[in-house]
């Protein structure tokens, strides 16, 4: 597993702002190309502020299912309901803070 900055509060990057059974990805951010389970846990121990993963760069790895550490790219991700590999539902819940992760794209 990939190492998880931040304030996880379990081997499946849950943490202590999102801890339900759905809450198991953690997220690299641009900025830092460094894993965290949120954007409130990297904004606490980061040191700098976040930036977006830009719409020209979604193709990247840069989501990590916690349950079996796939990584995903943000499309696949963005269009995602649950982990391609091992079927983790993922929480759709998530889809309200894309924002804060990822610069909106033509095809997302």
């Amino acid at each position: 597993m990939r190492r998880i900055l931040g304030r996880p509060v379990d081997e499946q990057t849950r943490c202590v702002h999102y801890r339900t059974p759905l809450d198991v990805i953690a997220i690299k951010f641009w900025c830092c190309r460094e894993y965290y389970p949120c954007h409130l846990c990297h904004e606490e121990t980061a040191g700098h502020p976040a930036a977006q993963w830009p719409a020209e760069d979604h193709d990247a790895e840069a989501v990590l299912c916690g349950v079996c550490g796939h990584e995903l790219s943000v499309r696949a991700y963005l269009a995602a309901d649950e982990c391609p590999r091992c079927a983790a539902r993922f929480n759709p819940g998530c889809a309200l803070h894309a924002d804060l992760y990822f610069e909106p794209g033509p095809r997302d």
